[in-house]
């Protein structure tokens, strides 16, 4: 027994420092959401970079700042949201591995952590791009962890909660570009608004079992789930598509904008069409990536003729 205890420690090796530090940044990396921080990141430089079309100017260097202080905030959201959650994600098969929820980051650690950053965010956006940027991203931080996070154990009406914080962050960009809101930045957080209930749907019929076994009411019980989540997603879907248009009602986006947002649009909602149907996993699947396609490219579009004609006006 003696020798096979020596065998067996001889197999085993023992973790090196550096695998262990490399581990503890993942972990940390991973709390911080970078999947969902890249969408906001778009928004939110789509937003500042409209922002600037209407001086006809554009600074790259105050795009780096207004991206690096909403990072900090939505990093340290999603950090505390994690925190607030472990409970809840331990149950999930989604969510178990998570930092916290599985054990390897202490909550104390994680909630510190949290803090930090979303400290650390809000101020550099007040000291980088001024006051109202920071106070959007403090309202956003304010709405994400104390409206949506509990609301999401209460009411199926989260989705509707949560919509305002998360499309928060083009506002943020073109408060940071402009220091005030003009109603074409209330075009795009109407473009974003409208376009989480898809998104999200998709995942809440997805993972509908995982959420019902760990306590969260995203979806109401019963058989009347499959006409909610049909519903929430045709109503948004047949909203977005005139909401997208709106900047060229008003002249801010080009004709060529309008054509590809109306594809665009016309090609999510198929999707979604689709899904209502069919209510499947597979149909899901499609909606959340369309979903995922959609978005990035309207904001685009929106975004490149701004961008040559600020090249040729600027001197």
């Amino acid at each position: 027994m003696a020798s096979e205890r020596i065998a067996a420690a001889n197999v085993v090796p023992f973790p090196r420092p550096r695998a262990q530090r490399a581990t503890v940044a993942s972990d940390y990396w991973a709390l911080t959401k970078p999947d969902v921080n890249v969408l906001i990141a778009i928004t939110t430089a789509a937003g500042y970079c409209l922002g600037s079309r209407a001086d006809l100017s554009l600074s790259w260097l105050g795009v780096v700042h207004t991206l690096v202080g909403t990072a900090l905030v939505a990093s340290g959201a999603a950090t505390l949201n994690q925190w607030i959650e472990r409970e809840l994600d331990g149950r999930m098969r989604r969510t178990a591995r998570r930092p916290v929820a599985s054990g390897r980051i202490e909550p104390g650690r994680a909630r510190a952590f949290g803090i930090l950053l979303s400290l650390a965010g809000v101020a550099y956006l007040l000291a980088a791009t001024g006051p109202l940027a920071a106070l959007l991203a403090t309202l956003t931080w304010l709405g994400y962890l104390f409206l949506y996070t509990p609301a999401k154990r209460r009411t199926p009406l989260c989705t509707l909660i949560g919509a305002v914080p998360g499309a928060m962050p083009p506002l943020i960009g073109w408060a940071a570009a402009r220091g005030r809101l003009d109603a074409e930045a209330w075009m795009l957080f109407a473009i974003v608004f409208l376009w989480q209930f898809p998104h999200f749907m998709a995942i809440a019929w997805m993972y509908r079992d995982d959420y019902d076994r760990a306590g969260y009411r995203v979806l109401p019980a019963g058989e009347g789930r499959a006409s909610f989540v049909t519903n929430q997603t045709l109503l948004a879907v047949v909203a977005l598509v005139p909401a997208s248009l709106l900047p060229v009602v008003t002249g801010y986006a080009s004709p060529l904008y309008g054509l590809g947002a109306v594809i665009l649009g016309v090609g999510f909602a198929d999707c979604a069409a689709r899904f209502a149907l069919r209510t499947s996993p597979s149909a899901a699947r499609q909606l959340l990536l369309a979903s995922i396609v959609y978005l990035p490219l309207v904001f685009t579009l929106m975004l490149l003729p701004g961008l040559r004609l600020a090249t040729q006006v600027t001197p």
